[in-house]
């Protein structure tokens, strides 16, 4: 399919804004005859005002993608008289960063109003007294190539097409050892010529390398560091489980402080112990009803970083695995002033920058580093993340070498080629496709509270108390509802759905479903999913009453260093006394391991933890009434689970923190 791409000009002269947009329209012609517009860029105008914000901010039509605003500054005049357009022009950059702003100027004396009110956001200058149409137009279509551009994912098809023959690894060699095999042969038609032979090594030299980029991948990365709004960006093939590591190492020596968030996931606090860090664990705010973890409250936040002036980093999620947003530039405000970095696990959140109502992002409200999980809403492979930076202070250096301890030398190049092609999508269509997924979330929200069975819970239904009044948003393509009137269990729901409907869920609580839309999500399966909805809502039965999930106990004491903790043997106590009860020969014991209910990913235990009797009966309980939720990080020996815990020498030994 051959793209079809506008540029919008924006005048206040209509007669000029018809003559721009036939001139231009009239290049593109000339230009489609001789098979010289790929991107099928046409010219549309309007007037110079709220009416062209409106055509900015408007669901384009189908197939149709704004690329490029054209915007005339007008006749040199009387002081000020071009401000309308330049502000205009600042409006447009903000509500949309990805396209790309070009101004129509009288002469150089108007640059300056322009750079005063529009910064170094404008992408070029055209005098409006030449009109140089085509020479205008193959500068847009030039714009529009480069940000087209997939450098990786081109360097990549052309090696394959090249059919060279492989005496380097990957063994299969581009999938010679699966064909004609009566045992794997399957698996070739599984995963296609193209996949396989796509599967390389570092022995190519020209599709460069992950670990020292000097071509093409270092090309790509600009061009999503553009995209993103970063001064630099890097491309991970180990999730962003990984690269919150690689940040962690690259800012924390041995006994650095840092604030974290205690909701952060999983991989922030195996970063605590990789890098010897020293934490301050801030809880997070809990809806007790529905069994969701909210935002550490902005009083806890505030009160940490007061509180520890020697804190070198302060790392929070947002949004969440449920949608909770920090109102996060004051909060990144606070620590700057403090001399606080901040770092935000944005995994859930990669397609903000692509849609006004998504924004600002966590870099666009100050963030030094942003950690993204690409493949999670936007179109990239299972495991291909990035990390932004924009740390003024930041030391490439030092973090390339944490990157490549963490990074494979053989890395899977179809994950770097797919984040190229994601970058690519984003920025070239992700605002059409985005503003189809909101009015899906839209539509969704009111048939499937139309049910009376089933009810979407808005922010004021899963917002926790405490965090109320705190500037908290929700994103709207994360759907949690309410299933507690249609008497189904979650766990007999989930499994009804997939079972009979086909129809698989991001995560369900005791007494709730989780439904994530993406730029993937399409008319047929918003059809399909309200169709079994309405389904299920009229097999309803007398509503259950159901047990509320048992309450997280608060962060208790660090006896030591998590790194410390992790490191010794310890020894392994049973979960359960001889009676079946929580073991009280647990309480004041310092765990060794992370124990981690899953979903939701949060720590109830990190080593060097106290253990204390409410967390005992916690996780008790949790095995004992939560078939769907997994507990990462006990040891199962003789039938029965066990925690990992310093003995008394060890913790003897150990420095106290």
């Amino acid at each position: 399919m051959k793209p079809a791409t506008q540029v919008l000009v924006i005048s206040a002269d209509a007669n000029f804004r018809q003559q721009v947009t036939d001139g231009l329209n009239a290049a593109a012609h000339k230009r489609e005859a001789s098979g010289d517009n790929p991107h099928g860029l046409q010219a549309v105008g309007c007037p110079c005002d709220q009416s062209a914000l409106d055509m900015v901010l408007a669901t384009p039509a189908s197939g149709v993608d704004l690329q490029v605003v054209l915007i005339d500054h007008g006749p040199s005049g009387p002081e000020g008289q071009g401000a309308p357009a330049v502000i205009l022009a600042q409006r447009i950059i903000d509500a949309r960063p990805e396209l790309s702003v070009y101004m129509l100027l009288e002469d150089d004396s108007d640059k300056l109003l322009v750079e005063q009110l529009a910064s170094d956001a404008v992408d070029g200058y055209f005098f409006r007294n030449e009109h140089d149409f085509s020479g205008w137009f193959r500068i847009l279509a030039a714009e529009v190539a480069e940000k087209a551009q997939t450098p990786f994912h081109d360097a990549l098809r052309a090696y394959v097409a090249q059919a060279k023959d492989s005496w380097h690894t990957p063994g299969h060699a581009g999938g010679d050892s699966f064909k004609g095999s009566p045992w794997v042969g399957d698996f070739y038609d599984f995963v296609g010529e193209e996949m396989l032979r796509a599967d390389l090594s570092c022995s190519v030299p020209m599709l460069d390398s992950l670990l020292h980029p000097t071509g093409v991948i270092a090309q790509s990365q600009r061009l999503a560091a553009k995209a993103f709004g970063a001064r630099k960006t890097y491309f991970a093939t180990n999730g962003t489980s990984t690269s919150n590591k690689v940040i962690f190492q690259t800012l924390l020596a041995p006994g650095d402080k840092l604030l974290l968030d205690r909701n952060c996931h999983k991989s922030v606090h195996h970063g605590v112990i990789l890098s010897g860090a020293r934490p301050v664990y801030l809880d997070s705010s809990v809806n007790r009803q529905y069994g969701i973890f909210g935002p550490v409250p902005l009083a806890t936040i505030r009160a940490a970083i007061a509180a520890n002036a020697d804190a070198k980093v302060l790392i929070l999620t947002s949004c969440t695995y449920d949608g909770f947003r920090y109102d996060l530039a004051p909060i990144i405000r606070e620590a700057h002033a403090a001399g606080i970095k901040v770092i935000v696990d944005e995994a859930w959140y990669g397609h903000a920058r692509f849609h006004p109502e998504l924004r600002p992002t966590a870099l666009e409200c100050g963030a030094d580093y942003v950690t993204q999980s690409t493949h999670k809403v936007l179109s990239a492979f299972s495991q291909a993340s990035m990390i932004h930076v924009n740390d003024p202070a930041f030391d490439e250096h030092l973090f390339r070498e944490n990157f490549n301890m963490h990074a494979s030398t053989s890395p899977q190049y179809t994950l770097i080629a797919s984040l190229d092609v994601a970058r690519k999508q984003a920025v070239m269509e992700g605002y059409r496709l985005l503003d189809r997924s909101l009015k899906f979330a839209h539509e969704l929200r009111e048939k499937i509270n139309a049910t009376g069975a089933f009810r979407v819970l808005s922010l004021a239904d899963m917002l926790p108390e405490e965090v109320k009044d705190d500037g908290i948003r929700l994103d709207p393509t994360k759907l949690t509802i309410d299933i507690s009137a249609s008497g189904w269990s979650a766990d007999e729901l989930r499994d009804e759905l997939i079972n009979r409907y086909n129809i698989q869920v991001e995560k369900n609580t005791h007494n709730t479903l989780t439904l994530l839309l993406t730029i993937g999500t399409t008319r047929s399966k918003v059809s399909r999913l309200f169709d079994s909805m309405l389904r299920l809502a009229k097999d309803r039965r007398p509503p259950l009453t159901y047990g509320r999930m048992p309450e997280a106990p608060r962060f208790t004491a660090l006896a030591c260093l998590p790194r410390d903790a992790f490191y010794e043997a310890g020894v392994r106590m049973p979960l359960l006394d001889e009676q079946g009860q929580p073991n009280a020969a647990l309480n004041g014991r310092v765990c060794c391991d992370q124990i981690v209910p899953y979903p939701p990913g949060i720590p109830v235990l990190v080593p060097g933890q106290v253990i204390e009797p409410a967390v005992v009966a916690y996780l008790v309980r949790l095995l004992q009434t939560q078939r769907s939720i997994d507990l990462h990080g006990l040891a199962q020996m003789d039938g029965e689970w066990r925690l990992r815990v310093l003995s008394d020498d060890e913790r003897a030994a150990l420095p106290e923190r």
